[in-house]
């Protein structure tokens, strides 16, 4: 196994442990215990735990390991709000400025995500579901707000993970949502694209928010 894929490995593992309450604010994560959990080095350790940092899920004790930061749910609500609107507004610009070849590989995509989501594959499907975005961010064909939302996606990953293993009628339900702004970018609606984009994210995003609740 590389130690891109341990740290990835290591880095998702403990993500969702947190996201999904098993370790609470203000426990301490050790390198030590941690390298003998996963049976590797220290150095893929260090560099899951720097991956959680940056995205707010831990706090960095120098040279000893983290601590599980306290998840506020005020500013993760806010985040998830942005989202929508970002996300929303690339939808909407990819719908008047997309290529007919930006139009079509994106179709193509979502046409290929159908059969995994019916397969109830969702780490398969995850990896399809960000590269939709991208190609939607992409087409918006503005890069400073192509960056932003992806910045944006990238620092919520962790918390879209926790709901993009999903299965059954849930993974359809996404591939149906998709559908629909595929269609409205295709026949250059930017208004129902944005509906559409806005309405996917904001169900993940109440999906996340009633996780971190219980």
């Amino acid at each position: 196994m590389t130690t891109t894929t341990s740290v990835n490995r290591i880095y998702k593992s403990i993500a969702e442990q947190i996201i999904t309450g098993n370790l609470q604010p203000g426990e301490k994560l050790e390198e030590k215990v941690l390298a003998s959990r996963f049976g590797v080095s220290r150095t893929p350790i260090r560099e899951a735990l720097r991956e959680l940092s940056a995205r707010g899920l831990i706090n960095l004790i120098p040279r000893r390991g983290g601590m599980v930061a306290e998840i506020g749910l005020e500013r993760l609500s806010d985040m998830l709000d942005a989202e929508c609107e970002l996300e929303g507004l690339c939808a909407r610009l990819a719908a008047m400025r997309m290529t007919a070849l930006e139009k079509g590989q994106l179709r193509d995509l979502h046409d290929r995500s159908r059969p995994v989501a019916e397969q109830q594959d969702g780490a398969a499907y995850l990896i399809m579901n960000q590269e939709f975005h991208d190609l939607i961010c992409a087409g918006a064909h503005n890069e400073t707000l192509s960056d932003t939302t992806r910045a944006l996606r990238e620092r919520l990953s962790p918390f879209r993970q926790s709901q993009a293993e999903e299965q059954g009628r849930r993974l359809l339900r996404s591939v149906e949502e998709h559908d629909a702004i595929v269609e409205a970018i295709a026949r250059g609606d930017g208004n129902a694209a944005y509906e559409a984009m806005r309405a996917h994210n904001a169900r993940l995003g109440t999906g996340v928010l009633k996780l971190l609740r219980r």
